[in-house]
Parts: structure tokens; C-alpha cells; sequence
């Protein structure tokens, strides 16, 4: 029930924002989850962005924003580096940001493949990415025994025009040549909604997950319990909503129309 919901656990790409543009009703939407004394967390599986990057976008955007507003796919991998590879040496395939934002959180962090005692390649959405950057992440992974690591599943990523590949394709590039996929990290595995939770004092009834993608956003919900609303803002369309195995629990066109039953529900 809609009128229930305290804490909104929003997706960025494709749900608030299409490249550096908030989608029509975002920011009203923001402002009054604040007003009605809720809150708001962006689970976000781009990890091209550290949270710090968020913030001054956000802000840049009109919308004020602090740590307390985002888990990102960066931040669930440093910590499940920190779990299962605290002091070993990680190779990276990413954005600068994104290796920042491992360093800055105490992560060995190498991109020369030649490197000795690399225990892990974690492969990341990469606007910078290079044919070297492939080539040497193929050479560890088809010559040395390393654990292997992805932010994010994500085929697709929206942007202004329509959608560039995203993590999950890169993946699937380098599958062709090495014959491996890596452990996903980001949604939909529930970690992240999960520690939302925790950290704002919610119930999962007091929750709702929302975003533009079924294998990700909705199936995370599933995972972890808490309600889901698809909006057809980004990449899902209503024919695959319905064919989808685990059906989200509302279908809307964007947050836009997200902001309007909810504020209908607690009138």
C-alpha cells in the first residue's frame, strides 16, 4: 500500500535522471518526500560516479543531496572487497572515479596487468574504455587464477539519446574470449536495500524499491522483500513487465506519476 511507504529506494538512470537531465517530476517528487517527513536513498548500480561526484551533480541539478541519500554499486564493492579480499591487490577495469573511490576506501588498487600478486580483476562500467583496457583483462583472466568481480549486470545504460553498453555487456564481451562470467556485486543481489534499511530505521513494509529495469531493480525487490514500482521511464516496457517472472507490484510511467498516487494515498 502506497500510503505506507516512508522510504524510497530509487534507482538513478532511467528513474530520476537520463544523463545529466532530471526526468520531468523528479525533483517535486524529492522535495516532497522531505516535505511528508520520508526519505529517499539512490541504489544505484553505475559505479562510474563516487558518491562525492553524486552530490555536486545532484546539486548542480537543484536537488540537495548528502551521504546519507546513496548506496552505489562502488560502495557494495568496497565492502565486499573489504570481506573477502582485505589487503590483496585488485585489478581494476573502470573509470578513474571509480578506482578514486576504491583508493580513497583503502583498496590495493593496480591497472597494470603485469603486476605481481593480483588476486582479483573487478570489471565496472567504463566510459574511458580502451581495447588495452579489454586486452589486459583477458590476459589475467585467461592466464592467472584470480577471483573475478562485476559492479553490475546491467546490459544497457540510458542516456540522452537512447542507451550506450553498460557493465553487464562489457561482461559478456570479455565471456566470449576468456569463457567466464564474474559474481555481480549491485542489485539485484538485495545488499544494498538491505543496508538502506538498517541505516534509516525502516521496515520492509515502510520500503519501496523504484526503477526502469526489470533484472535489476525489480528482481532486487524480489530478493530482498520490499515492494517495487517499474517505471516505463527507462529501459522496460509495460509487454515485458508483464511477461516478466516476478511481476513488479506497481507499473507506472514515471516518478512523475509515482509522486501523484502517493501524495493521493497520504491526502
Amino acid at each position: 500500500m502506497l500510503e505506507n511507504k516512508k522510504l524510497f529506494l530509487l534507482d538513478i538512470d532511467g528513474t530520476i535522471c537520463k544523463g545529466n537531465q532530471l526526468i520531468e517530476g523528479a525533483a517535486a517528487f524529492l522535495k516532497d518526500i522531505k516535505t511528508n517527513g520520508g526519505q529517499f536513498v539512490f541504489i544505484t548500480n553505475n559505479a562510474t560516479k563516487s558518491i562525492d561526484d553524486y552530490i555536486k551533480s545532484f546539486q548542480i541539478l537543484g536537488i540537495h543531496t548528502d551521504y546519507t541519500n546513496f548506496l552505489t554499486a562502488s560502495y557494495a564493492t568496497v565492502d565486499y572487497l573489504k570481506k573477502h579480499h582485505a589487503g590483496d591487490l585488485i585489478y581494476v577495469l573502470g573509470t578513474r572515479s571509480f578506482i578514486r573511490e576504491l583508493k580513497k576506501n583503502q583498496i590495493r588498487v593496480t591497472t597494470d596487468c603485469e603486476d605481481e600478486g593480483i588476486a582479483c580483476v573487478v570489471v565496472s562500467y567504463d566510459n574511458q574504455l580502451t581495447y588495452e583496457k579489454l586486452s589486459d583483462t583477458c590476459k589475467l583472466l585467461s592466464t592467472q587464477k584470480v577471483d573475478y568481480l562485476a559492479t553490475n549486470p546491467d546490459y544497457v545504460c540510458p542516456i540522452e539519446f537512447g542507451f550506450v553498453p553498460d557493465c553487464g555487456s562489457i561482461c559478456e564481451m570479455l565471456a566470449h574470449a576468456v569463457k567466464r562470467m564474474p559474481y555481480f556485486i549491485g542489485k539485484p543481489e538485495p545488499a544494498m536495500v538491505e543496508l538502506a534499511l538498517q541505516r534509516n530505521h525502516y521496515q520492509k513494509e515502510e520500503a519501496l524499491i523504484v526503477g526502469d529495469r526489470l533484472y535489476t531493480d525489480i528482481l532486487c525487490g524480489y530478493h530482498a522483500g520490499v515492494e517495487t514500482v517499474l517505471v516505463l521511464s527507462g529501459e522496460a516496457t509495460e509487454e515485458e513487465a508483464k511477461a516478466y517472472e516476478h511481476q513488479p507490484d506497481y507499473v507506472m510511467s514515471s516518478v512523475a506519476k509515482l509522486h501523484e498516487e502517493w501524495i493521493k494515498s497520504i491526502s
